[in-house]
């Protein structure tokens, strides 16, 4: 029974991957992904980080500094976590699926672009509520584009929305 379901949640992971990264044939949303998703390796962030220290000073820092440390964790744990699982990307699993852009790894699980932009985000917002009408949509392209690009499966968009608002939500709590 386990196997039978974990089967039907591959392949319907597979068939919304196939079908988001079709929707990349048309230029401009590929264009779209493809620089949200460069924005997401990190210049986003940084930059937005250093705003915050222009800005507002301390508080901008103290908040610059909670982001990266929680950052931090989460680049340990998703490093770890694709060692662990070592799932391919879809891509590499098949040949319909298309990697619209290169990916910075070889392994899929989990979106180390979302779980970052999770925490980011969340982060930033409980320093700066106000951020919300540009953090959560972009936040939410990221995770997007990873799938759209072919360069994960909804799963691992997913898993790491879970374990980003988990880990953020410690390190809010821890504060």
């Amino acid at each position: 029974m386990q196997l039978i379901t974990r089967e039907l949640i591959l392949i319907r992971d597979r068939g919304w991957c196939l079908r988001a990264n079709r929707w990349c044939e048309r230029h401009m949303l590929r264009s779209y992904f493809s620089i949200v998703s460069r924005l997401g390796d990190g210049v986003f962030w940084y930059t937005l980080m250093a705003a915050m220290i222009a800005v507002d000073g301390m508080y901008g820092l103290t908040a610059a500094a909670h982001m990266m440390a929680t950052g931090l964790v989460a680049l340990v744990m998703y490093k770890t976590l694709k060692r662990w699982t070592r799932r391919p990307r879809p891509f590499a699993n098949d040949g319909r699926i298309r990697a619209w852009v290169a990916p910075l790894d070889e392994f899929s699980f989990p979106s180390g672009h979302t779980l970052h932009a999770t925490v980011f985000t969340l982060v930033a917002l409980a320093y700066y509520p106000m951020l919300a009408i540009l953090l959560v949509p972009f936040a939410i392209s990221v995770a997007l584009s990873r799938v759209f690009l072919g360069l994960h499966y909804p799963s691992d968009v997913l898993a790491a929305l879970g374990i980003g608002t988990l880990l953020a939500g410690i390190s809010l709590y821890l504060i």
